[in-house]
């Protein structure tokens, strides 16, 4: 049974639950196709200090609420109130880059499952996220070119170490929208599976997850962030990996490889 009393979220639209190790955010804003407001942005960050600070998640699910899309983008309707002039403009982008960066720096690995849309910010969302799984009616795109919109180098640090530069300058050039396969071709999905797979499929890969050492794994998203650009480059992803040496894990892990076992791994 899921644990829908995680913690609680800032917002309704934004709804979380707890299924054993494995947490889920669900984006539930269905009047807007789960398009993501300044509300919903502004909670982010709060959302993910809560889930960094919960020991017993080990993974995260992102996903659209219920059969809806993972998210059509920002709520188009506040381009006339919030982010009317450029001082709100501005306002309102830094808080698209404090949810992405809050999501990026869990230390949990976290999957984006992707049905329908994913568009515009609720597409930077995924690329915030260590894995994206896509449905074959998975529909991606960065409709900024067509709406004036900036993205400022913090956020498309995430799109480059997705797909590159050239594959990021083309969507953002050209504002178009590609499938799920052009997606999986360009290294943005991890795998395409049928709509109704979809949820099996990530909820089994997450299972896989949490079920392995939490100390090497958040070691490995450090490291791995750092290498690709996403991360500050400080010294905090050389600390995690040396600690995972001197933790119970790590003991744990090599006993049970002698005794043929499966290793039962608590976060110590």
């Amino acid at each position: 049974m899921s644990d829908p009393l995680l913690l609680p979220s800032p917002t309704a639209k934004l709804r979380l639950a707890l299924d054993g190790a494995v947490a889920t955010l669900s984006i539930d804003n269905p009047a807007r196709r789960n398009a993501l407001d300044l509300e919903m942005w502004r909670a982010l960050p709060e959302i993910a200090a809560g889930l960094a600070r919960d020991e017993r998640v080990r993974a995260l699910v992102v996903r659209g609420a219920g059969d809806g899309p993972f998210a059509s983008g920002a709520d188009i309707a506040e381009f006339e109130t919030v982010r009317a002039d450029a001082a709100g403009g501005r306002a309102y982008e830094a808080a698209n880059e404090a949810a992405f960066d809050a999501l990026a720096a869990l230390p949990q690995p976290t999957i984006a499952m992707i049905r329908g849309f994913c568009l515009g910010g609720g597409f930077g969302l995924a690329l915030a996220c260590d894995l994206r799984i896509a449905g074959r009616d998975a529909v991606f795109g960065i409709p900024a070119g067509r709406l004036g919109v900036g993205y400022p180098p913090g956020a498309m640090r995430m799109v480059v170490a997705a797909m590159g530069a050239a594959a990021a300058k083309d969507l953002f050039f050209t504002a178009r929208r590609i499938d799920a396969e052009t997606a999986r071709s360009l290294g943005v999905v991890r795998d395409v599976v049928a709509p109704e797979a979809l949820e099996a499929e990530v909820a089994g890969l997450a299972q896989v997850i949490a079920a392995n050492a939490p100390l090497t794994l958040r070691a490995a998203k450090a490291a791995i962030d750092k290498a690709s650009g996403i991360a500050a480059p400080d010294g905090s992803a050389a600390a995690l990996a040396a600690a995972c040496f001197d933790s119970e894990d790590y003991r744990e892990g090599r006993t049970a490889f002698l005794d043929k076992r499966a290793p039962v791994f608590r976060g110590r």
